[in-house]
């Protein structure tokens, strides 16, 4: 069951290890930690940001259909995006007909806001579609986009947030955009690097500087993730 990551902070700390050469991608490389599909490995976030493989990025050919999503994968009733919001509510919500949820309440950890309306919230693809494609998702089967866009087995995949600041930060990586909450930064910065890890992608020059550079004020933490690919 996924949690709320408030709750999850203080059983294991955010995300990231090492990289699979199954498939070829621009992340493939020989400095790349590796494990294979399903194993889960501990680290530390520097380490895991220091094997994160380096590559320029590509948008040719992306449209956002390629990732299909919001999926019902366990057909309750509820598909990826409500799930969500039904797990990452601060007071347990109400589930209705058609997976309408009410009487929640949650907190948007971008911007550091609550919400008790969920039409206000966006669920987020923490790495989004985009960047995904970018950095190695163009190169995936239908299936592995598919599953990388509703993935419900990595808490920090996906992540309720107010619909202003998801806008505000659209498909930008952490070279041009960072959670206005600036509390939430360290943790942004390690989940990132967690699920690059756990989907084998790889992270431009910017991008890495930018994640590099916050480390400075982030503290060294320990990682685990379960490699998707």
């Amino acid at each position: 069951m996924r949690l709320h990551p408030l709750m999850t902070a203080a059983l294991a700390a955010v995300a990231a290890t090492c990289l699979l050469a199954a498939t070829p991608s621009p992340a493939d490389n020989a400095g790349a930690l590796r494990a294979a599909p399903g194993e889960s490995v501990t680290t530390t976030w520097y380490e895991a940001l220091d094997a994160l493989p380096e590559a320029d990025e590509a948008r040719d050919g992306y449209v956002r259909t390629a990732f299909r999503h919001w999926i019902d994968a366990d057909k309750d009733g509820c598909n990826a995006r409500q799930e969500v919001l039904i797990a990452e509510s601060l007071e347990q919500p109400v589930v209705g007909a058609r997976c309408v949820i009410a009487g929640g309440r949650w907190l948007s950890l971008y911007d550091n806001l609550e919400f008790t309306d969920p039409g206000r919230l966006d669920v987020d693809h923490l790495v989004p579609l985009a960047e995904a494609w970018d950095s190695g998702a163009s190169a995936w089967t239908a299936a592995e986009r598919q599953a990388y866009a509703n993935d419900l087995d990595e808490d920090r995949a996906l992540i309720a947030v107010s619909a202003a600041s998801n806008r505000s930060k659209a498909d930008k990586d952490p070279a041009d955009w960072q959670p206005p909450a600036t509390a939430y930064r360290c943790r942004y910065a390690a989940d990132w690097t967690a699920i690059k890890t756990r989907w084998h992608l790889a992270a431009d020059p910017a991008e890495k500087a930018a994640l590099e550079a916050l480390k400075a004020d982030c503290p060294n933490r320990d990682l685990t993730v379960t490699i998707a690919r």
